[in-house]
């Protein structure tokens, strides 16, 4: 059996995980990259070791992912990017959390929370480079070499070719999808 509860968070709660959030985005300038990403870490061998409920452990779990954006150097996410992904993870460096992570059951619910929030902060990003890491491993794949060996730069080349022929083949007249009957009569071509 399964229960499913709801949360809503009215804008006071929200605010107070905007406060808590910007105060380790200030902490994290403080703060090496290692040292931030080594106390995501040690978050996530933690729940490994103790957390029980899936629904805290699937939200801790998108930790790695923001790990993995900051290491990946094929991805070569710029500073601004990296910035806003180490001032995420900060917030699980800071140890005075809303909920202590020793208090069986719900120790990291508050974690979880502020992953969810954080990571629907930083879905465009998160969105990206899961599309790069799944053209990475078909790409490779198919040209026969190591992912290893493709970047941003190449995924960035492709994906700049798949629209530019979906813009040609959208024009009147410029293959699949136009027709040649007659000029538009306010065509510049």
């Amino acid at each position: 059996m399964s229960l499913r509860v709801n949360l809503e968070f009215t804008e006071k709660d929200l605010e107070h995980f905007r406060k808590r959030a910007k105060l380790a985005m200030e902490s994290a300038e403080e703060q090496s990259r290692e040292t931030i990403i080594e106390a995501a870490r040690e978050l996530l061998d933690q729940v490994d070791q103790k957390v029980e409920s899936d629904y805290i452990r699937s939200r801790l779990r998108q930790l790695q992912i923001l790990i993995d954006m900051l290491e990946d150097e094929g991805w070569g996410m710029k500073e601004v990017g990296q910035k806003r992904v180490l001032s995420a993870l900060a917030y699980f460096n800071n140890p005075d959390d809303l909920i202590p992570d020793d208090i069986p059951g719900i120790g990291f619910l508050d974690d979880a929370i502020m992953v969810e929030l954080l990571c629907r902060e930083l879905k465009p990003e998160i969105d990206a480079y899961r599309d790069f890491v799944q053209y990475r491993k078909s790409t490779a794949k198919r040209m026969g070499v190591e992912p290893s060996e493709l970047n941003r730069s190449d995924f960035l080349k492709k994906r700049e070719h798949a629209l530019l022929a979906r813009m040609r083949r959208r024009r009147p007249g410029g293959g699949g999808g136009g027709s040649r009957r007659g000029r538009s009569p306010f065509s510049l071509f």
